[in-house]
């Protein structure tokens, strides 16, 4: 959950006349989520922000279902989802439900010819791979390996990458994702007990202003399409803003793990909350200090959630065979645990470096086509004795 932060040119109240130095208006817009009960910031344009030349063809994104009620764990191998140019079209759908879409990306070039923004869900994208500027109409936010791009729904932006080698995991949600409430006072400040604090979280900077007219491709998803518009006016207009809704930064490396003299359950690495899932993340950690502590997880059930993970880096000590990229689904309704092996090789180890990513989600995810592209195949049958 972001904190109030502002840039640029303001009025010293909202809603009221802000003249330019030659006695012309800019213009005030609301940029809010949740009706007018969530997160908004209040933005000040050169030009109105509603001018539409042109609306063109709009296509389908929609992604193909394989399997719609899933009961198998499956093993994907993330990395041999293929490089594009676009940035768009190089996004992968391979898990979804009504909640979540659990993507994967491998874009080759920058954002220049379109604006994009998502009109249905905040946006999490976790740069595995790559570093470049995340450039918004509330300011520009610099990435690398290992950061959370927090992107709130309705926000304009482009994405500049630094080179070709680009390798992001992206997690859309239909509600707003924030820190998870027990790590908030009643305030919304970051208590002492969470494992990270504010001053972990990167917020925009260096505003741009365009005060140009023109023809602007605005790429806009919605409900599973992608409409095409042609805006009159540069989308990043904005001489100055204030407020608490706009996209931040969050390295996975500033995440401070909290440990125990026996093993910790999950939610302890929770990062992030949305109202139908959870995101955690695993991070380079000591182990469990009791003497006769077993570090490797213990077997659970997942009743009432499907478990997803996205491996980053490190050895994941409870999993064999587990490569860089891969995606690991443990479906609601049946056990799952440590491989074979792991917990005797768990035992009187002091840390751990792994580094993952995981997605619980509170409704069954489905497994999309482009997702059985990347099956490594029994992942189902890994857990047998040989």
């Amino acid at each position: 959950m972001p904190f109030y932060h502002k840039l640029g040119k303001i009025p010293h109240k909202r809603h009221t006349t802000f003249k330019k130095p030659d006695g012309s208006f800019y213009y005030e817009q609301l940029f809010g989520t949740v009706g007018f009960d969530g997160m908004s910031s209040l933005l000040y344009h050169h030009h109105r922000p509603t001018m539409v030349k042109d609306i063109l063809e709009s296509y389908s994104v929609e992604p193909e279902i394989a399997v719609n009620k899933n009961m198998k764990s499956y093993a994907l191998r993330g990395f041999q989802a293929k490089p594009t140019d676009d940035f768009l079209e190089s996004r992968v759908a391979v898990l979804v439900n009504s909640d979540c879409e659990i993507q994967l990306s491998a874009p080759k070039k920058s954002m220049t010819d379109y604006f994009y923004k998502n009109a249905d869900c905040d946006e999490l994208i976790f740069i595995h791979e790559g570093s470049g500027t995340l450039r918004t109409l509330v300011g520009n936010l610099k990435f690398e390996y290992g950061d959370y791009l927090m992107i709130p729904r309705g926000m304009i932006y482009q994405i500049e990458f630094d080179t070709e080698d680009n390798r992001l995991f992206i997690v859309e949600s239909t509600s707003p994702m924030y820190t998870p409430k027990r790590y908030r006072n009643w305030f919304g400040q970051l208590l002492e007990h969470s494992p990270f604090c504010e001053r972990d979280l990167r917020r925009p900077e260096n505003l741009e202003s365009h005060d140009e007219l023109g023809e602007f491709m605005m790429k806009v998803k919605k409900e599973g399409m992608i409409h095409q518009y042609v805006y009159a006016s540069h989308p990043f207009d904005v001489v100055g803003w204030d407020g608490y809704n706009y996209p931040y930064a969050f390295s996975i490396h500033d995440f401070e793990p909290i440990t125990g003299r026996v093993h910790q359950p999950p939610p302890v690495h929770q990062t992030f909350e949305a109202a139908g899932f959870v995101v955690c993340s695993f991070c380079p950690r000591l182990y469990d200090y009791h003497p006769e502590a077993v570090p490797a997880p213990y077997n659970h059930s997942n009743i009432d959630s499907d478990e997803v993970l996205y491996y980053v880096d490190g050895d994941f000590m409870s999993r064999n065979n587990i490569e860089k990229g891969m995606i690991t689904l443990h479906p609601a309704g049946i056990p799952h645990g440590p491989h074979p092996g792991a917990m005797e090789r768990s035992l009187g180890k002091k840390e751990t470096a792994e580094l993952a990513v995981m997605v619980d989600t509170f409704k069954p995810l489905k497994v999309t086509k482009a997702a059985l592209d990347l099956d490594a195949g029994d992942y189902h049958k890994s857990w047998l004795e040989h």
